[in-house]
């Protein structure tokens, strides 16, 4: 039993078992924030949404089942207290470059496409995230055709 608590405590001094995985400098926090924002926004969660943001962090990011609820859970909170988009794209600008952002715009448009249609409330945030990130006109409706399927 002593050995159980010792071993508890050295893990609780490591940070192991409650160090935040994701803290607000993260730029996956600020990510997934912004694809629970999307997610969000139409009033309309379908399963399909969901599934998919869990499918796209768990991939981008490499995580496991644990990490990938964990940082859906702290993206969750961040964008419940956010006012705007500035807080999560800003930290993305700094953090990513060019090809990181056009990834960040792609996963937004595969969270708005997961249950087959398209809110107005959608396009227009993924317009308004793909302009903060510096991300052209051009580039965001060629991501949109490809991820819709509707590739000429």
């Amino acid at each position: 039993m002593l050995d159980t608590l010792k071993n508890f405590l050295s893990e609780f001094g490591e940070g192991t078992k409650t160090a935040p995985l994701f803290e607000s400098g993260d730029y996956r926090l600020a990510a997934a924030a912004l694809l629970i924002h999307v997610l969000t926004i139409d009033g309309q969660e379908q399963e399909a949404e969901h599934e998919r943001l869990r499918a796209i962090l768990k991939n981008q990011f490499d995580l496991d089942d644990e990490q990938t609820d964990r940082l859906i859970e702290a993206a969750t909170a961040a964008d419940r207290e956010a006012i705007d988009l500035y807080r999560f794209t800003s930290l993305l600008n700094r953090s990513l470059d060019e090809a990181g952002r056009l990834r960040i715009v792609e996963m937004m448009w595969e969270i708005v496409y997961a249950d087959g249609k398209v809110s107005e409330f959608e396009d227009n945030v993924v317009w308004r995230a793909a302009d903060l990130l510096g991300i052209s006109s051009r580039d965001r409706i060629e991501m949109r055709r490809r991820v819709s399927g509707k590739d000429s």
